[in-house]
């Protein structure tokens, strides 16, 4: 079982009776997982342990002596307004509740009141709280574009601006323990966010990863909620599932947009209510992990087709990040070849290859479909079959000629923009076409193969141009 207190700052009891406090404790313990718990009997001493920090919600009594329930309540609106305070009174008075909530309760509740309707309500509290820390948290981090922690996203390779807003943004909730939804294509690093997620996070436990695709309702129950003995024919043994492997630690759920309907209500349960039943079991265990998912489908396409449910789509997307692909982070090409080189060669116990000065012209006018992941193929593709010590160029053109020929890119790359657009005055046909010729060629390091291929015409015509050009 977990040793570490939920939530992560304290929840503080106010009673004169012992005995109701020792009471309450164990109930919110025991139904609903919370154990960061403080009480004090004498309410002239509940200001001066606000003042110490720590604590995020109060459970106040109305009727104890000294100092009422209701002065209180005024005095920690005013000393303390980060502070959630719920009234527990003994008398079910609407005069009473109505006034408390003007005074600043989050809620009014009776003693007498059904237990699970207290429980649901100091949850209900315990999430605003995090909620209001969480974009607390967020708008400090993100008033400051510097990130805080590079070593967390070190495997990641990349300057580019929209991959560095990502990273700001996971650390800024890396803490929060609502989900964190990340979306991108196949091959753009969701699970290697996801590792860097859980490595700011603090938390104690292990990184547990599962890949939810092509799990049917029942396997999906059992590989996460696990199952008692003899839950069903075959089960002689219990079995741990992921959410326990992974307590005080984060559990990923990978292609989550492949879920079906009936698993879906399934985690939409473990994530609201913060329980699961292990197969076999009538007893709910408590949800001790964080939650991140990914997926590269569109989401909220599928929740408007009726594949996805809304009330998870939204309960998903607390926190989101978009990874965007390979195609829109060309100037990535030359740090990522570097390092998949570098890689690809002590892998396969060979000397780092010289990359051929046309290389990058090639890949950057490739759309990478299979994104970063197809990079590294490709590289380690290369690596295997490299003869000498600078790099061929034919495997590359080899395979993204193939590629071409095949399915092309997974999405259409984006519409181009007309470059002549800003010109104040328009060249002639013979000069744009002569800029054209000489661009294509810087790009290609002067590989005039290369260079035809980039304009899309034969070499010969390239070299005709190129003669018109020098003549």
């Amino acid at each position: 079982m977990s040793d570490t207190p939920y939530p992560d700052f304290g929840i503080l009891l106010v009673d004169d009776e012992p005995d109701w406090l020792s009471s309450l404790s164990l109930t919110l313990e025991s139904c609903a997982g919370i154990s960061n718990i403080a009480t004090c009997c004498d309410s002239r001493q509940v200001l001066a342990l606000l003042d110490q920090g720590g604590l995020g919600l109060v459970l106040l009594d109305l009727t104890m002596p000294h100092l009422s329930g209701e002065e209180l309540l005024e005095q920690i609106a005013e000393r303390h307004p980060e502070i959630v305070t719920i009234v527990v009174s003994g008398l079910n008075q609407i005069e009473t509740a109505v006034r408390c909530m003007r005074k600043g309760a989050f809620d009014y509740f009776v003693k007498t009141d059904d237990q699970d309707r207290m429980i649901n309500g100091v949850l209900r509290a315990v999430r605003m709280q995090e909620l209001q820390r969480d974009h607390r948290e967020m708008a400090s981090r993100l008033s400051s574009p510097e990130i805080r922690h590079p070593e967390a996203f070190a495997p990641i390779v990349t300057n580019d601006r929209a991959m560095r807003a990502v990273f700001a943004y996971v650390e800024a909730v890396a803490n929060s323990p609502q989900p964190l939804l990340i979306t991108g294509e196949s091959g753009v690093g969701k699970e290697l966010i996801a590792r860097a997620t859980h490595g700011l996070s603090n938390c104690r436990g292990k990184l547990v990863t599962v890949n939810v695709a092509g799990l049917d309702d029942t396997v999906f129950a059992d590989t996460l909620f696990g199952h008692l003995r003899g839950a069903f024919t075959g089960a002689d043994q219990p079995r741990r599932g992921m959410v326990e492997e992974a307590a005080d630690g984060t559990l990923f759920l990978d292609e989550i947009g492949d879920l079906s309907i009936a698993s879906q209500v399934k985690l939409l349960r473990l994530l609201q209510e913060g329980e699961y039943f292990p197969l076999g079991s009538d007893l709910p265990r408590r949800l001790k992990a964080r939650i991140v998912v990914a997926t590269h489908q569109d989401l909220a396409a599928r929740e408007a087709a009726g594949t996805f449910r809304r009330d998870l789509f939204y309960r998903l997307r607390t926190h989101q990040v978009h990874l965007p692909p390979l195609r829109e982070r060309r100037s990535d090409l030359p740090l990522l070849v570097e390092h998949f080189l570098a890689e690809a060669a002590r892998a396969l116990g060979k000397p780092r290859p010289i990359p051929p000065k046309g290389l990058v012209p090639l890949l950057s006018g490739y759309g990478f479909p299979g994104n970063v992941r197809e990079l590294k193929a490709m590289i380690y593709d290369a690596v295997s079959q490299q003869q000498e010590r600078t790099l061929s160029l034919e495997p590359f053109t080899r395979l993204v000629e193939r590629s071409r020929a095949g399915l092309g890119p997974a999405t259409p790359p984006p519409p181009r923009q007309n470059p002549f657009a800003g010109f104040e005055e328009l060249p002639t046909f013979g000069d744009a076409a002569a800029f054209l010729v000489l661009e294509a060629m810087d790009r290609a390091g002067n590989n005039q193969t290369m260079a035809a291929r980039l304009l899309g015409i034969s070499q010969p015509a390239l070299s005709k141009r190129l003669k018109q050009i020098k003549g």
